[in-house]
């Protein structure tokens, strides 16, 4: 029997996948382990490994196809198989309607017509045919957002099926070569879709220039969770500034110590130290809204903000510092890096982005002075954090020059008081403007 490859669930509440990249072709050999795609889930893209040896006999669903979890994706030809019959008998896979990208029928093709029959070229084929040919929700919906007629574009699917990579070369040509005319000499003329003469809703060049950019399966589900946030969790924020001369003299100090054993803390590290501890004073900023009652955690998880490239398919994602009030800060640091450069490069595991209880978002490396954040749920707060900014400041009644960074902490008012969210900060503001108590 020909051994399954299946889209996981990679996250708790992934529902569909995408094939980003496939690391394999058909007729590789593969070993248990090997990383053969990478996959954008709801949350980050991350990489799909084999558990069996085989040889890739068919790939069923094409780069940039969304399907459900559990769909078969590939099959693999195990030992004594043959791998030719494997994938001849493979079904095609049915790549779901994902939200916003209704697929218009498909007539199938006439069973005695074979994918590799004689077919007029692809730029004279009649209108009627561009109905019948296959391509996938994503690429239709593309190539209408993009005005191209899909009777132009060739497919490089399975069985000659118009994927998304195959719409975003013809954008990519076009885009070329609109770019290679002058301006003055571009006909000013009302936009129409590409290979019809019929009008479009926006032109290519006018809708790159636009920024109209498909949406990744990540990015929407980060506009749902973040509106549900918004509308169901009574937000309110409380900000204090903090003076940040103590922390960058000892982070200085520490820093120049540490160097020869590769160690680098930053001002985040402290931070994350900071907030753990400060929520074994304050226990109601380890709890979550219940329904009926106000659940508090056992573990201080801290979850750190992490922005991914648009090379991992862009987006936010949140690795879990787990345990952070019983680890140093060496070992804080160590951990962060770690996770930090795994998430912009290979992605995050579940079990790396689950179980916080509170959040820190910083973005103090891009000078930004003040912000405010939406809440992650479960979690019942968290800390927004700004750049530590030189600044005149008045030191034991004196105008001097000093470091400032201000916080901003956005609460869940059902869980989480006015009062208690200062207090909180007061305890917080006492450990970074005293560091050596982060230090025991």
């Amino acid at each position: 029997m020909p051994i399954e490859i299946t889209m996981p669930r990679l996250s708790d509440t992934m529902e569909t996948g995408t094939i980003i990249k496939w690391n394999v072709s058909e007729g590789d050999a593969v070993s248990s382990g090997d990383v053969v795609a990478d996959i954008e889930t709801d949350k980050a893209t991350m990489e799909l490994s084999v558990y069996d040896d085989g040889t890739v006999a068919k790939i069923l669903v094409g780069e940039g196809e969304t399907v459900e979890v559990g769909a078969v994706i590939a099959l693999l030809a195990g030992e004594g198989e043959d791998v030719a019959e494997v994938g001849q008998a493979a079904a095609p896979v049915a790549v779901p309607e994902a939200a916003g990208e209704a697929e218009r029928p498909e007539t199938p093709a006439p069973e005695d017509q074979s994918p590799a029959a004689e077919a007029p070229p692809a730029a004279e084929a009649e209108p009627i045919e561009a109905e019948k040919r296959r391509i996938s929700p994503v690429a239709r919906r593309l190539a209408d957002e993009h005005g191209l007629d899909i009777a132009v574009l060739s497919g490089s699917g399975p069985a000659g099926r118009i994927i998304k990579r195959d719409v975003l070369a013809a954008i990519e040509a076009a885009e070329e070569t609109t770019a290679s005319i002058p301006p003055s000499a571009r006909p000013a003329v009302p936009a129409t879709r590409v290979g019809t003469g019929e009008p479009a809703a926006l032109a290519l060049s006018d809708a790159l220039r636009a920024g109209r950019v498909p949406l990744s399966n990540m990015r929407q589900i980060i506009a749902k969770r973040l509106v549900e946030s918004k509308t169901t969790i009574p937000h309110y924020q409380v900000s204090m500034r903090f003076n940040m001369d103590p922390l960058l003299e000892m982070r200085k100090s520490l820093n120049e110590q540490l160097a020869d054993h590769g160690v680098k803390l930053s001002i985040n590290d402290f931070l994350i130290r900071g907030c753990a501890l400060a929520m074994h004073e304050h226990p109601e900023f380890n709890a979550s809204w219940g329904g009926d009652s106000i659940i508090v955690h056992g573990e201080i998880n801290i979850g750190m903000a992490i922005a991914v490239g648009p090379e991992r398919g862009g987006g936010l994602v949140v690795a879990v510092i787990r345990t952070a009030d019983q680890k140093s800060l060496r070992m804080i640091s160590f951990e962060s890096r770690q996770l930090a450069e795994k998430a912009r490069t290979r992605g995050l595991t579940l079990e790396e982005m689950e179980g916080a209880t509170f959040t820190v978002s910083n973005l103090g490396m891009y000078q930004v002075d003040h912000f405010t954040a939406i809440i992650n749920p479960p979690n019942s707060a968290i800390l927004a954090v700004g750049s530590a900014m030189e600044k005149p400041v008045v030191r034991d009644g004196q105008l001097t020059i000093g470091h400032e960074m201000e916080a901003t902490l956005s609460c869940d008012h059902r869980v989480i008081d006015g009062a208690m969210a200062a207090e909180y900060l007061q305890t917080l503001r006492q450990s970074l403007e005293n560091p050596a108590t982060l230090m025991v």
